[in-house]
């Protein structure tokens, strides 16, 4: 039974060999095998949702229309649950705000992924993962939802190597990058700082370039020690892709585990000073001779440092450099049907 062609429903009892074949064939893949979409998992996924040929706008980079039923049959292909649909649904819609920027993302010859960072009370809901091994395998609900939004840019947007993505090299995040932020007593939550309710559940998109280790320079308990590294990792990133040509810096983001937030906030700091302190940190680049040095500030103002809370037990921090050729995070309230 088939949907459209583009998208075919399968019954329960088609090989799974033919199954896989024919999506292949079809080039809604990603490279890893596809849950099949059938009749029945399909109509579990768009159950009380609504019209499903409803558009939410268009996505680039070829303005594919983004349906509740592509959402939905892409949920399905990256094995996601029904409920977690929204959460993929409004991380596409947020990627479609014009400051992320999201043809330069997709269709660049460099590196990013869109990352996904889910929040609130969602995240406990569905089992979500913002403790150990966040942006590493494990959960399902992490892997699915990232896939899935993944397979959704890829099979929509027309995000397919060669065709809309033109990655020289690209990095495995494309396949999935979906975590979640955790909680401080000190540091409120991203959408918090935006201007969303401690009890809103919602997403935020990162058009993110890679990862970065970071460790607290020894003697490692003060803010300083915790915070100078990210500050190093950051002048090096905007130093290796030319970004200190660009007329305007933009944001910055990193992950912060509750260890180190601890430190920070028992040393009295809050996420002001934090972002005050990370600021400031720009140094000269030590190798050019030709220029006048950059010492312009890492980030547009100081609240565009961007410290997410997360993670588990350790010391270690990862930065998370956003796309250089420019773009912008975007935060949204996770939409229910009938918004």
């Amino acid at each position: 039974m088939t949907s459209s062609e583009d998208m075919p429903l399968f019954a329960d009892s088609d090989p799974w060999e033919e199954t896989q074949a024919k999506l292949e064939a079809l080039g809604l893949g990603d490279g890893l095998p596809l849950v099949p979409p059938t009749l029945d998992r399909f109509g579990a996924m768009v159950d009380g949702r609504g019209p499903t040929r409803h558009s939410f706008g268009h996505v680039m980079p070829l303005m594919g229309d983004l349906t509740l039923e592509a959402v939905a049959y892409n949920c399905v292909l990256a094995g996601c649950r029904p409920a977690e649909l929204p959460v993929v649904l409004t991380a596409v819609e947020a990627a479609m705000d014009e400051k992320f920027n999201l043809l330069g993302v997709l269709s660049t010859t460099g590196t990013p992924a869109v990352a996904v960072c889910v929040h609130g009370p969602i995240v406990g809901d569905l089992g979500l993962n913002a403790g150990g091994n966040i942006l590493g395998p494990g959960n399902r609900a992490n892997a699915c939802i990232g896939r899935a939004v993944s397979l959704t840019l890829r099979n929509v947007g027309g995000a397919k190597p060669g065709v809309g993505d033109m990655a020289t090299m690209g990095q495995p995040g494309k396949y999935t990058f979906c975590f979640a932020e955790g909680t401080h007593d000190v540091f409120p939550p991203l959408p918090v700082r935006r201007g969303f309710g401690a009890d809103e559940s919602c997403v935020t998109v990162l058009g993110v370039s890679g990862t970065a280790e970071m460790l607290p320079a020894k003697p490692w308990g003060t803010p300083e020690r915790v915070l100078q590294p990210i500050a190093a990792a950051m002048n090096a990133a905007l130093d290796a892709t030319g970004s200190a040509e660009r007329p305007e810096r933009g944001e910055q983001v990193f992950l912060l585990p509750p260890e180190m937030a601890d430190v920070l906030s028992d040393s009295g700091w809050d996420l002001d000073r934090v972002q005050r302190y990370v600021f400031e940190g720009r140094h000269p680049y030590p190798f050019d001779t030709d220029n006048e040095p950059d010492v312009r500030p890492l980030a547009r103002t100081p609240k565009d440092i961007h410290p997410i809370v997360t993670g588990g037990v350790g010391v270690k921090m990862t930065y998370l450099p956003l796309w250089s050729g420019g773009t912008e995070t975007a935060t949204r309230r996770i939409r229910g049907f009938g918004d």
